[in-house]
Order: C-alpha cells, then sequence, then structure tokens
C-alpha cells in the first residue's frame, strides 16, 4: 500500500514539472520575440561583405534565411514547428554560427556548465546545513555568533560580485590561480594528469565563487529549522527520558534536513542563473558563454535550444529531490499526503 501511494506521488510530481516545463518553454520561445531587433542583421551583415554590396544579393538572402529559421510566419506557426522540431531532437540552426547546429554546440559546452554547478551547489548544501545546525545547537555561544554574521553578509553578496572579488584577489593581487577559462590558452585536452591539474586549477575561483555565494542562504535556513525543532515536544520528552544530547541532535537534524531537501528542488533556477553568470565572469566555457553571445544577437534557435536542455536538467534534478524526499520522509512511505 504504501509503495503505491509513493508511486502515486511521484507521479503528480513528474506530471505537475512536467506541465510546468511546457509552459516554461513556452516562455522562453515568446520572451526572445518580445525583444524589439532584427535577429539576422549581423548574418546578413556579414553576408554582404561577401557579396561585396549586391543589393539583390542580399535581399536573396535575406528572403532565403527569413524562410530557413520560419521568421515570417506567424509566432503560433513557429512554435508548432519548434515544438515538432525539439521533440525529434532538433533545436535548429544557430543564427550567430551559421550554418552549424544548435545541438552541435551546446553538446561540448554543457558538462562544463554541469561540472561547475553540480558539485558546487552540493558541496554549498552541505556546508551550509552542517554549519547552520552546530550554530543552532551552540545558540548563543561564539560559534552561533560567527556563523549566523557571515552567512548574513555572505548570502547578499551577487555571485559575479564575489567572482570579481576572487579575480582581483586571488588572479591580480597574488597571482595564485588564473582568472579566465577552463585550461590554459595552446592545452590541447588530453586525458594526462597535467591537464587534470590545469583544470582543477582554473576551476577553483568560479567553483568558490557559487559555493561561498550560496552557503550562507542554507546555513541561516537550517539553523531556524533546528532551533524551532529543539522547541518541539518531542525534544523535551527525550530530555526527559535522559535521551543523550548527540541522540537528540541526529534526530533534530534529520527531521530539519527535510524542508531543506525541498529547498534545493526550489533553488536551482537561482543557482543555475548564478551559474551562467559565473561563467561570463570568469570567461568559463560553458553554456553561460553560448547564452550571452545569444541573447547579445538575438540567436533565436540559441537561445531556445539553452533553455531547453537547462530547464529540463533542472526538472530532471527536481524530479530526483522529490524521489529522495520520497525515500527519506516516512509519512509519505506510510500513504499520508506530503
Amino acid at each position: 500500500m504504501a509503495s503505491k501511494q509513493m508511486l502515486r506521488y511521484l507521479f503528480r510530481r513528474f506530471l505537475f514539472l512536467f506541465v510546468t516545463y511546457v509552459v516554461a518553454t513556452t516562455v522562453v520561445f515568446l520572451l526572445p520575440r518580445v525583444i524589439p531587433g532584427n535577429p539576422l542583421s549581423q548574418l546578413l551583415s556579414n553576408l554582404s561583405m561577401v557579396a561585396q554590396a549586391n543589393p539583390e544579393a542580399i535581399r536573396a538572402a535575406e528572403r532565403a534565411l527569413m524562410e530557413e529559421f520560419g521568421l515570417g510566419k506567424p509566432w503560433y506557426v513557429q512554435y508548432v514547428e519548434f515544438i515538432s522540431k525539439a521533440l525529434r531532437g532538433d533545436l535548429g540552426t544557430s543564427i550567430t554560427f551559421y550554418p552549424r547546429k544548435v545541438l552541435d554546440l551546446i553538446v561540448p559546452v554543457l558538462p562544463w556548465t554541469l561540472v561547475l554547478l553540480l558539485p558546487a551547489t552540493l558541496v554549498a548544501w552541505i556546508l551550509g546545513n552542517t554549519l547552520g545546525a552546530q550554530a543552532a545547537y551552540r545558540r548563543n555561544t561564539w560559534v552561533d555568533k560567527g556563523v549566523l554574521t557571515t552567512s548574513l553578509v555572505v548570502s547578499q553578496i551577487p555571485y559575479y560580485w564575489l567572482g570579481m572579488i576572487f579575480i582581483f584577489l586571488f588572479g591580480v593581487r597574488l597571482k595564485l590561480l588564473p582568472t579566465q577559462g577552463a585550461y590554459s590558452q595552446g592545452v590541447i585536452p588530453s586525458l594526462t594528469f597535467s591537464f587534470f591539474v590545469d583544470v582543477l586549477r582554473h576551476y577553483i575561483l568560479p567553483f568558490l565563487s557559487i559555493v561561498v555565494s550560496a552557503m550562507g542562504g542554507w546555513a541561516i535556513g537550517m539553523r531556524l529549522m533546528v532551533i524551532y525543532e529543539l522547541g518541539s515536544d518531542y525534544v523535551l520528552f527525550s530530555e526527559t527520558l535522559g535521551v543523550s544530547d548527540k541522540r537528540i541532535f541526529k534526530y533534530v537534524f534529520r527531521n530539519s534536513l527535510l524542508p531543506q531537501i525541498t529547498g534545493l528542488a526550489l533553488s536551482l533556477g537561482s543557482i543555475l542563473g548564478g551559474a551562467l553568470i559565473t561563467e561570463i565572469v570568469f570567461n568559463y566555457p560553458g553554456t553561460g558563454y553560448l547564452l550571452f553571445r545569444a541573447l547579445t544577437t538575438l540567436d533565436y534557435p540559441m537561445i531556445q535550444g539553452i533553455f531547453v536542455i537547462l530547464i529540463a536538467s533542472v526538472y530532471l534534478a527536481n524530479f530526483l529531490v522529490d524521489f529522495i524526499y520520497a525515500v527519506i520522509d516516512p509519512r509519505i512511505r506510510i500513504g499520508q499526503e506530503a
């Protein structure tokens, strides 16, 4: 019975995420088209130099490109074509990098974004929750005051500002770490120890900028949850029975962690946005660079393709978090509504 209730819960979550995914991709499709400007202007400018400013050739090229990208059609026709092609795995042709396919451009850089985003998010979540729990457990001590004050300050620092501070401090002043790219210029990627060390040195600053900016919020939230749990009836009853503080704290930490797991799922979108901005600051070769180029040149297919993949990744992570929540929370396992 409990397993059926759990499967029903997961199915409802999957259906909800699917509907929101459709809405999100629709918004992503419509918003770039609201921005004034001709997405083909840069491409036509390049073609005009090749055609030696031949007006007829330029007009013919414009008509051909309008037909290829479907920009002359009504928006709802473009939307249907976009969805039908996306379901077949075709995200279209990039305008900025014409005539290369969007998928061919995203696939090589997507691993860089995921390798930066996922470990940094998990490390920030683990460190923030651990520090917040310890601060609450040692309430009104120097540990609590130090963690709370630092977390309040750090949680208000934007990703990009902290990234620029790290660049100035560790890259310009101390010259300890490289300030841009994923590996040194001129280096050919290979499965060697020297290349791994080079990548790791370039990885440290963008990784730290995401971790430090995110962990403050988790620490504050966990501190509040643990303080609330410490005042619960089961804690007072356990203390009356003589249960050790270490064992009580274990139960308190586990119960306080459940809302933080939900918060992790809800915050993935904002964390993704911070990671993209961090990539731009550090010139990191992830999807942030491609998205920046696409937004500045109104590359509709590239903008749509990047968000289609990234939103799908975020929603998949949300679904996995919901699954973990269902496994951890006994109320769902015994069939109660969560």
